[in-house]
């Protein structure tokens, strides 16, 4: 498995980004058939347990460095770790169960817009005029895709309340990544592997709780003999595989371009669907392009927003040729001492 800490080709990058997104698309369609044996609590504290086993296997390899990271970060690395990976991913299967999978791929591609929206709220950054015409459509085609507004003869009840419960799960996710900057100590894999293995016990607690609650009920030994398999999949492929993938993704071509790259979640899940005799109907096909458009006017945003700067340094005295040195002045290198066969004069 690739080091996501190593520096890759573009190539390389590009087909790391399209098995991610890929396998994100795979995940609502294996995920869907394995919520009608297991809930959505014991199913994610199942998938992140296999899924910590392996990023404990990848840090492992780095010597004692990360885990006395993992010592002094530990409460804060649990919190995020918890928020992203627990309350994220329960929100989303809790919506899966009252959605479809396509939907929720489409809703997974619209968190570089929430993301825009939630640095307005908390950091004061109003996005561009074509970031908020795209988050405006992003929520339009949300709606559309739904059905609440439209919807094809024989396409099922409304799938709202279902898709909104997993548009409010990606604020989980948002917060999550938006904590990795206040760990500059920590690379991306460590990130992401030490806010796993910080935040088990907090997803077996929560799990063994919702049980004895009566919110939740663990599954039969039935239910996993007909699901692990898939659990398997998910825990080593979409939570491990694509998570490092796409990192890396982001490390080789930036955050602009590989965002991107989200446009391909919903139409995989689509072409899979399809692929499995489960063609999109017309509303839902209308609504994932809305909501992939103003993906691709957000990127275009932060494409614009990036080039600005980059357009005024050139404007600026100390990007042009520096202006020649007068004949008077005396050379002399950073140790102080004059450069053989430079002119000199005295100073006094």
């Amino acid at each position: 498995m690739p080091d996501p800490s190593r520096s890759f080709s573009r190539p390389f990058a590009i087909a790391a980004l399209l098995v991610a997104t890929a396998a994100w698309g795979s995940l609502f369609l294996v995920g869907k058939a394995v919520l009608a044996h297991v809930d959505p609590v014991w199913f994610t504290l199942i998938r992140y347990s296999l899924a910590t086993a392996a990023f404990a296997a990848l840090v492992a390899w780095r010597g004692t460095a990360p885990w006395q990271k993992l010592r002094a970060h530990a409460p804060r690395l649990a919190l995020f770790g918890f928020v992203g990976y627990g309350v994220f991913s329960v929100m989303l299967l809790v919506g899966l169960m009252h959605s479809v999978p396509s939907h929720a791929a489409v809703l997974m591609a619209t968190m570089p817009i929430t993301t825009q929206l939630v640095r307005w709220v908390l950091d004061g950054q109003k996005p561009a005029r074509s970031a908020l015409l795209g988050a405006a459509l992003a929520l339009s085609g949300v709606v559309v895709v739904s059905g609440e507004l439209w919807a094809d003869a024989g396409a099922g009840p409304s799938t709202l309340w279902g898709d909104l419960t997993v548009l409010a799960g990606t604020l989980g996710w948002v917060a999550y990544t938006r904590a990795s900057a206040s760990f500059p100590q920590l690379d991306v894999l460590e990130y992401t592997a030490l806010t796993a293995i910080a935040s088990w016990p907090l997803l077996l607690a929560s799990a063994l709780a919702a049980t004895l609650l009566g919110w939740s009920t663990g599954p039969s030994a039935a239910d996993l003999s007909l699901s692990w398999s898939a659990l398997l999949y998910i825990g080593a492929v979409p939570s491990v595989i694509a998570i490092l993938g796409f990192n890396l993704g982001v490390r080789t071509l930036g955050p602009v371009s590989a965002t991107a790259f989200l446009n391909f979640v919903p139409v995989s899940a689509m072409l899979m669907s399809a692929a499995l005799g489960k063609p999109p109907v017309a509303h839902e096909l209308v609504g994932s392009a809305m909501v992939v458009g103003a993906l691709l006017l957000h990127t275009l945003a932060q494409r614009r927003a990036g080039a600005a700067p980059a357009a005024a340094a050139l404007t600026t005295p100390s990007a042009r040729s520096p202006a020649p040195r007068p004949p008077s002045a005396s050379p002399r290198p950073a140790s102080g001492r004059y450069v053989p066969g430079a002119c000199s004069r005295s100073a006094g």
